[in-house]
Order: structure tokens, then C-alpha cells, then sequence
């Protein structure tokens, strides 16, 4: 048995929904009801990354990062494929720089969609403390 299933169904255009568990979730390869697959990948990527790097920050002692924010950009190919993607991770403690980057690649092992990427596709993280 599957550890995860989905369903997705198209009734017309290039717009999609999928039964994830019990939420439903829109991709519209065009962005007219919902973000383009593309989109919807870096923002899952910083979903997932965001909270293994509340993780890794436990793992260091750091057990108060208060506010967390990514800001993700990514750059597209000719082919319109996904070419780079970069996180300014903004935290609200105030981090060393050793700390800080400790923490970061801590959560890059710890995130599942960092792991199920391509190498080449793996995020430039810059992490910015006392940031808020």
C-alpha cells in the first residue's frame, strides 16, 4: 500500500484539481484559479523547508527562533523548466552566523521535497537573523 495517494482530475482547459487527503488542492498551468505547477513546487519546497528548519534549530539548542519567514524566487529555463530556486530565510532570534548556518543546512536534510530534488535544483539558502 501507498504511503501517500492522490487524485487528480481535469475537466477541461489546463487546470487541475487534486484530492490530497482531505483538502483539495488547484494548479492552473496558465495561473487563471491557481498557481502554475512551478509555483506550486517552490512554494511546497519552502513549506517543507520551513518547519525542518524550526527542527534543525531545536537540534542546535535553539528552541526560540520566533517568527520565520521565506521569501522564495525561482528562475525558469527556456523551456519554462524550474532552473534555480533561492530562500532568503528571515528569523526572528538573533542568530550567529555560524549558528544560522548550521541550522540551514541541518534542515536541508532533514526537508523531504530538498531531498526528492534534482542537485542542481537544491535552493541557495541565506538566512537572515533578527530579521523582524
Amino acid at each position: 500500500m501507498a504511503d501517500i495517494e492522490t487524485s487528480t482530475v481535469s475537466e477541461e482547459g489546463y487546470a487541475s484539481t487534486s484530492q490530497v487527503g482531505e483538502f483539495d488542492l488547484q494548479i492552473d498551468a496558465t495561473d487563471k484559479t491557481g498557481p502554475n505547477p512551478n509555483a506550486a513546487l517552490v512554494a511546497t519546497y519552502a513549506s517543507c523547508y520551513l518547519p525542518a528548519f524550526r527542527v534543525g534549530g531545536s537540534q542546535r539548542g535553539e528552541e526560540e527562533l520566533g517568527k520565520v519567514q521565506i521569501d522564495a524566487s525561482a528562475a525558469l529555463d527556456d523551456d519554462d523548466d524550474l532552473e534555480s530556486i533561492a530562500f532568503d530565510v528571515h528569523v526572528e532570534a538573533d542568530l550567529g552566523d555560524e549558528t544560522a548556518a548550521d541550522i540551514a543546512e541541518r534542515a536541508e536534510g532533514i526537508c523531504h521535497v530538498h531531498s526528492a530534488l534534482r542537485d542542481g535544483l537544491h535552493a541557495d539558502i541565506s538566512v537572515y537573523p533578527d530579521a523582524f
